[in-house]
């Protein structure tokens, strides 16, 4: 016999940052939720889908139930299955030298996460649901729509349950372009009211970065104009994420750092270098240290986490010095 299905209470967190924007993507979620519809949250890799899923949960005060999808998974590990067998011995000795024995054996059904929130009225976080295959989701169609779950008659319910009015589902997903993500039916897209994550606004992010890494603002700060530049530059593979942030955050709290500027050099650069280059390239590839993404980086670390800018007048004694070595050469 499977474990039962875990429930969780899910409370405010008291680090969770909610600034304008954030508030009024709780507002408009909690509109639709209460109204009786999905909220489906779709973004890339970083953007804070599952975190603003949960806060969301958690403003609906009921217990939660989260599914993680999995390309394995089938609609039984939906709705729930049978597992093992039950058995009832009766045995008459009414007549003391007269022994009857029953025996009945049935089947045993089992809840799944999908049946005990259907159940029961509770919130629903579909993590990643487009890594499910779809015709593992077809379950969810009567569900969202009709407020009804088929179920087998083994399971004691008869072939259907009404969905508790209580009951709602919040699904998150990436975009389709990513590996390992199966391209959602229309009809279940069609059910759903789609909210586009995309990267945090600059105070957004600031929060956040403050938050998690319990750095003073001022270098929380470098550290957020740090990433956002290079995420605008457009020079890697992947898009930096806050994780960026958070990750370089943690890591100069845990070292003391809580001002780059006046810290040993190689080591914030090598801090920032490594989380940036290790999210944003393909495992394997490696950046040159004479290349000019290297140099790039350089850059602006020297910029955000020092403050230093060449002086205009270095930088024309060097294409001076860089003209005169070219016309050297040519003679």
């Amino acid at each position: 016999m499977p474990n039962e299905p875990t429930v969780l209470r899910v409370l405010p967190d008291e680090d969770y940052v909610e600034t304008p924007y954030i508030q009024e993507l709780t507002e408009r979620s909690l509109a639709y939720l209460r109204t009786g519809f999905p909220v489906h949250y779709r973004g890339m890799a970083g953007t804070g889908k599952t975190s603003l899923a949960l806060h969301v949960a958690s403003k609906l005060d009921r217990p939660v139930i989260m599914i993680h999808g999995d390309d394995e998974f089938t609609t039984s590990d939906l709705i729930g299955g049978e597992y093992g067998f039950s058995r009832r011995t009766e045995v008459d000795n009414f007549i003391h030298s007269v022994r009857k024995t029953w025996q009945d054996v049935r089947k045993r059904w089992a809840d799944a996460r999908l049946t005990t929130a259907c159940k029961f009225g509770f919130t629903l976080i579909y993590d990643e649901f487009t890594r499910s295959r779809p015709e593992a989701n077809n379950v969810l169609l009567s569900v969202l729509e009709e407020r009804m779950l088929e179920v087998p008659a083994i399971s004691g319910e008869g072939n259907y349950i009404r969905v508790d009015p209580n009951f709602a589902a919040i699904f998150t997903s990436n975009p389709e372009e990513y590996a390992g993500v199966h391209k959602a039916q229309d009809a279940l897209r069609d059910r759903l009211i789609t909210i586009d994550l995309g990267h945090f606004d600059e105070q957004t992010e600031l929060a956040i970065t403050v938050a998690k890494t319990k750095l003073p603002e001022a270098a929380a700060a470098r550290i957020v104009g740090l990433v956002r530049e290079y995420r605008d530059g457009g020079k890697y593979e992947f898009t930096p994420t806050l994780r960026a942030c958070i990750k370089i955050g943690k890591i100069l709290s845990l070292l003391g750092v809580e001002d780059p500027a006046a810290a040993t050099d190689g080591v914030v650069r090598d801090v920032c270098f490594d989380v940036l280059t290790s999210e944003t390239f393909s495992l394997g590839t490696q950046v040159p240290a004479d290349s000019g993404m290297r140099r790039a980086v350089d850059s602006l670390i020297d910029r955000h986490m020092y403050g230093r800018r060449p002086a205009p007048a270095r930088r024309a004694d060097a294409k001076k010095r860089k003209n005169a070595a070219k016309s050297a050469r040519k003679r």
